[in-house]
């Protein structure tokens, strides 16, 4: 039981500190962005958020460095990735409350990795949808997915990084 109640306080403490005063929630890891992705994609899946699409943004960007001289990656980060993921279930409620709010469907995040450690960020349905008939749907999906997320970065933590995606 006293495992279970701590448990149950990291997580809500965890969730607490991405939240704060933002329009985007932010986790940060002192792991690399693959080991991280790895773990945060299995868990989304877990948590029925099926990733959709895997654009590499930094690879992609990567193309322009040539061209962009000085001003190319000038924050030096050592990768951006995203992950497109969508839940059934959530977008039919999005779209029965308010259709114009299925502008936050796809849902996604990107992770970046600088100086080795790595930040995963989400853009907080919630603010998106405050003067919307979906706002209290769009509070179950932040929760929802921001309880994903703490789960993965609780495993990645504790040294239990998940096997490949897919």
């Amino acid at each position: 039981m006293q495992r279970v109640l701590v448990r149950t306080f990291f997580l809500f403490w965890v969730t607490q500190l991405a939240l704060a005063d933002s329009n985007v929630l932010v986790w940060k890891l002192d792991q690399d962005l693959e080991t991280s992705y790895k773990t945060i994609y299995n868990t989304l899946e877990e948590n029925r958020f099926f990733v959709v699409f895997e654009p590499n943004i930094q690879r992609n960007m990567s193309h322009f460095a040539e061209r962009w001289g000085d001003n190319y990656n000038r924050n030096k980060l050592e990768g951006i990735r995203a992950m497109i993921f969508c839940n059934a279930w959530h977008a039919n409620e999005v779209s029965n409350a308010d259709p114009d709010m299925l502008a936050l469907c796809p849902l996604h995040i990107t992770l970046i990795q600088q100086s080795g450690s790595t930040r995963i960020l989400f853009v907080r349905p919630s603010v998106v949808a405050a003067h919307s008939k979906a706002l209290a749907v769009a509070k179950e999906i932040e929760q929802d997915v921001a309880k994903a997320i703490d789960q993965a970065v609780e495993a990645l933590r504790a040294g239990r990084p998940a096997g490949n995606p897919g």
